[in-house]
């Protein structure tokens, strides 16, 4: 068999064979994964929702309200027991972490104290920043008010308790949690 000659047109045309086959590879699969992708965001997002407000019977998804903020949105669920307001679940953001984005789903029951604290996302120090999510430090929150409970760090002059070696994951822990409450009043909405 008699080898072709390499030459730019050849090459060209292998070269534009490849990334047509890549491409539509690539389409393919994004189509195929795009949906299932989706279900997975919105299951661990009714998850995160359970964890952090009282029991409830509605859905909280189709009842989301959002809060357009200079810097992202925050989004509340309302979680109702026979049409009765329960609490409130509210994703919440900072960028202030250590390694930068956070992501939290809050509950807040009726008195806007906080029910309970779901990390949702977050790329902090493994072993240090990463402890925000173990119950030894969330957990302090459950229960608080921040009428009664400064959300700053005690050496801030607040009163959370920081995790050791990673202040800066717990001042923006709080700082997520506190843009809840400067954004959110009465029946959920600014």
């Amino acid at each position: 068999m008699a080898q072709k000659e390499s030459n730019f047109t050849n090459m060209v045309l292998t070269l534009m064979v490849i990334s047509l086959v890549s491409a539509s590879a690539l389409a393919f699969i994004n189509k195929v994964t795009k949906e299932p992708i989706a279900k997975s965001v919105m299951a661990k997002k009714v998850e995160a929702i359970k964890q952090v407000v009282p029991e409830f019977n509605n859905d909280p998804i189709a009842e989301m309200q959002t809060i357009e903020l200079a810097d992202g949105k925050l989004e509340i669920y309302p979680a109702k027991k026979d049409g009765k307001l329960v609490g409130t679940a509210v994703k919440t953001f900072t960028d202030k972490g250590f390694s930068g984005h956070i992501e939290l789903m809050i509950g807040l029951d009726t008195a806007k104290s906080i029910v309970n604290i779901s990390v949702l996302q977050q790329k902090e120090t493994p072993g240090l920043g990463t402890k925000m999510a173990e119950p030894l430090f969330k957990n302090q929150f459950n229960g608080k008010n921040p009428s009664s409970f400064k959300l700053k760090v005690k050496k801030d002059g607040g009163d959370v308790d920081a995790i050791t070696a990673a202040t800066i994951s717990s001042r923006a822990f709080c700082d997520a949690i506190q843009k809840v409450y400067d954004n959110i009043q009465e029946g959920g909405k600014k």
